[in-house]
């Protein structure tokens, strides 16, 4: 009887640790599902994994722009950039997701009258906009908030060729690690872009990143800048492979071609 009492006992026990140890895995596992770029966390299922963002939206980004298609305007100065040669980058960090470069309050942008103040500068590996279908080796994006919390990002496409001074600059941070950043505190000239000379598509769309929040203006640069082969691998070796969300619908939108 004892025997019998004993092998119930335990029998009970190991159920007991069995289901504890469940819970605790089903705990860990969802602890750490988190959007990546590959795998089951990839764009494909952001919309499972961040279940509370706007990833399955009808103003996503990014877009492939086909030129024919878009509504050409003469520029209006709609876009008016307004960086100098002394903005201050704060600090440069690898989030996992790609290189960001966060900004100390001081350069902005003017689009459609309201002022948009530059946040932090990433990158893609290859760009994530496509025009008339060409995939770029890389877009830069620059992120810019106004006080009312609506955002404008500029998408420029870089194509390889000869060095460019603007990523040898940002390059002199790397290699960091996932998880790290560093201080910097050094001025940046961004002006050297040229950007006010440059054509540009415009669009209502999202972030392209969880939690892919809509509304966001969209200005597409049609003329790519130039950044040699080296660069643009040495930014790959710091990022995830292939850190670019899939082309959306554009569900009836009118891309602007302002030239």
């Amino acid at each position: 009887m004892n025997t019998k009492l004993s092998v119930l006992f335990c029998s009970v026990l190991l159920t007991l640790i069995s289901c504890k140890d469940s819970k605790k895995t089903a705990h860990t596992t969802e602890n750490e599902h988190h959007w990546s770029y590959s795998g089951e966390t990839s764009p494909e299922h952001w919309i499972e994994v961040e279940k509370n963002s706007d990833c399955n939206g009808r103003l996503q980004s990014p877009i492939n722009i086909i030129h024919r298609s878009v509504d050409s305007v003469k520029t209006n100065h709609n876009l008016k950039i307004e960086y100098t040669p002394s903005t201050l980058i704060s600090e440069v960090k690898n989030n996992g997701h790609s290189i960001q470069f966060d900004f100390e309050a001081g350069d902005s942008i003017n689009y459609k009258n309201e002022t948009y103040h530059l946040k932090q500068i990433h990158f893609h590996e290859p760009s994530e906009h496509k025009i008339n279908g060409v995939i770029y080796p890389i877009e830069m994006h620059l992120v810019h908030v106004s006080k009312a919390g609506k955002i404008t990002v500029l998408g420029i496409l870089g194509e390889e060729g000869h060095e460019s001074q603007l990523f040898e600059f940002f390059e002199s941070f790397l290699p960091i690690k996932e998880g790290a950043f560093k201080d910097i505190h050094q001025e940046i000239d961004l002006s050297s872009l040229f950007l006010e000379d440059k054509h540009y598509y415009a669009y209502g769309g999202s972030l392209t990143t969880p939690p892919c929040t809509e509304s966001v203006n969209w200005v597409v640069f049609k003329e790519p800048i130039i950044l040699s082969v080296e660069e643009v691998l040495k930014l790959k070796s710091n990022m995830p492979i292939n850190n670019y969300r899939n082309e959306q619908p554009l569900n009836g939108r009118v891309v602007k071609f302002n030239y």
